[in-house]
């Protein structure tokens, strides 16, 4: 078959653009160092966990050979609508969505040779429960590669907010941002110790980060990721009547800190996790 030497791409279409990858910088980072350490072999049964728009669903399937399958599950019904369009665009074959919680995966006991998931177990609401469903449809000797950002993800915002927080006193305030730290990105030590528990092997931990840099806290605060994904829980930490004062101070520190410095650098260490099914 020679179907990929028909190419008349119409390079001003709505479509082509439509679909053409917008993927965030946020999931490219971790996304490229777990394609980078799969273990690629033909006709394997694979699953992505908690796949958004499409990455790295679609890549890892355009990787593999047909006669591969390729199972997404995510629940974000619009993400996974962007999802279909690039699916059904690229011609795509084997691909199957599935509209689900990693809680419940409606897949069979030891169908999968292969589990990745970049940086969405981390976001999952029962990790328990969610692991337990990935040591179910893994066969023996199956890979599960996920990617997941640590707890001294962007140290430096959550310094300045522990600084305005403890000159205003705001223990309870103090002790919410620790717990929310801890709930989202649990110690690496404590997390490889779960996966263990569920029959895993730790085959390799890969450390990495890479860094967002915005000209000053303004710039770092009105930033449309950080707005879609940081703020509504970093506003859950401190009370309503008192997040104008809060943030507009963190804004504040943010500023004075960035003419120190001549910017604001966010961090974001990460780790891709490479197991093996006992």
């Amino acid at each position: 078959m020679t179907d990929y030497l028909k190419t008349d791409w119409d390079y001003n279409s709505e479509r082509l653009v439509e679909v053409y990858d917008e993927l965030p910088f946020w999931a490219a980072p971790f996304g490229l160092r777990l394609l980078d350490n799969i273990r690629y072999k033909k006709g394997i049964r694979t699953i992505d966990i908690g796949f958004g728009a499409g990455f790295p669903l679609t890549e890892l399937a355009m990787r593999l050979d047909t006669d591969s399958k390729i199972y997404g599950i995510d629940p974000w019904d619009g993400a996974v609508d962007r999802a279909e369009k690039k699916i059904e665009f690229y011609n795509i074959k084997n691909i199957e969505i599935i509209r689900g919680v990693a809680e419940n995966i409606p897949l069979l006991d030891n169908e999968i040779d292969l589990i990745v998931s970049n940086n969405g177990l981390n976001n999952v609401t029962d990790i328990d429960k969610s692991l337990y469903e990935c040591a179910r449809i893994i066969k023996k000797g199956g890979q599960f590669i996920q990617t997941m950002n640590l707890n001294a993800t962007m140290i430096e915002f959550y310094s300045v907010m522990e600084k305005v927080l403890r000159d205003l006193k705001f223990t309870d305030s103090l002790s919410k941002m620790q717990n929310q730290i801890y709930k989202k990105r649990k110690p690496l030590d404590k997390y490889l110790d779960l996966i263990k528990s569920y029959g895993f092997s730790i085959e390799n931990v890969i450390h990495d980060k890479f860094e967002y840099k915005f000209v000053n806290g303004t710039a770092m605060l009105n930033h449309y990721f950080i707005r879609l994904a940081f703020i509504d829980g970093w506003k859950e930490i401190v009370s309503t009547d008192r997040q104008e004062e809060i943030f507009g101070r963190i804004e504040e520190e943010l500023n004075k800190k960035s003419l120190t410095d001549g910017l604001i650098k966010l961090s974001v260490p990460f780790v891709v996790i490479d197991t093996e099914k006992q």
